[in-house]
């Protein structure tokens, strides 16, 4: 499994940029991912066509695919998705929010897609780096901001739970932190989110798994998706 220095065999994560007719937008991420010691920019394709020869060029780990400018109504993200699935099944795709409709409808939509990570337009610099070695490491990326929206989404718009949920005992923390867990996040990212120690984060984490009386992270996972968490139909 990829780990957090780098990737396979120790080298740096190899990251395209699949991001067309934003020049700012590409030397803002590749100043970001360039100034990592475990990661480093390694290509960025001029057009969705030129995906496959640039992917068979220059191999990556990782593809951050944003959207083309629109000349329909809609989000084009997903056809480059598409694309670099065809042309590198095994590659990581992190997708970025469009500019139109919900980031959270987005989010699931990325992610059934074939993405295995998703950023909004809010993302900071440490959450690109973040997003890079999480899904690098095999696990899911969900940026907190999205967590935040689900958490008012699908938390405290729900005052009217049965007495008898478990989950509606759960404290608003816990729930965030059950979010983030069940998407993949280690305690120490989490920590970094709310500015808590490990320690902390691996308490509520632990009374999460012992409240819902869930024993793995595929256990938690599968509860979010039941819950309508996380609507990744197919994970």
């Amino acid at each position: 499994m990829r780990t957090n220095g780098g990737g396979p065999g120790g080298r740096k994560v190899a990251v395209q940029l699949a991001i067309f007719d934003f020049p700012m937008l590409v030397t803002g991420f590749r100043s970001v991912i360039d100034a990592e010691l475990d990661m480093e920019v390694v290509g960025t394709p001029p057009s969705l066509d030129a995906i496959p020869d640039a992917l068979a060029r220059t191999p990556a780990d990782v593809v951050i695919a944003e959207c083309q400018p629109l000349s329909a109504p809609g989000c084009t993200t997903f056809a480059t998705i598409a694309r670099v699935r065809a042309a590198a099944p095994d590659v990581r795709i992190i997708a970025l929010e469009c500019r139109s409709g919900s980031s959270s409808e987005q989010f699931s939509m990325a992610l059934k897609a074939g993405a295995d990570g998703f950023l909004t337009r809010e993302a900071e610099p440490t959450d690109l780096v973040a997003a890079v070695r999480s899904v690098t490491r095999g696990q899911t990326y969900v940026s907190p901001s999205i967590v935040t929206r689900m958490v008012n989404t699908y938390v405290l718009r729900s005052p009217d739970a049965p007495a008898q949920d478990v989950y509606a005992g759960l404290s608003d923390r816990e729930r965030e932190v059950l979010l983030l867990a069940a998407a993949g996040h280690t305690n120490r990212e989490i920590a970094k989110v709310f500015h808590l120690s490990e320690q902390t984060v691996h308490n509520y984490r632990a009374n999460v798994m012992e409240k819902l009386d869930l024993h793995d992270r595929t256990e938690l996972l599968k509860f979010a998706i039941r819950r309508g968490l996380i609507s990744v139909a197919d994970l």
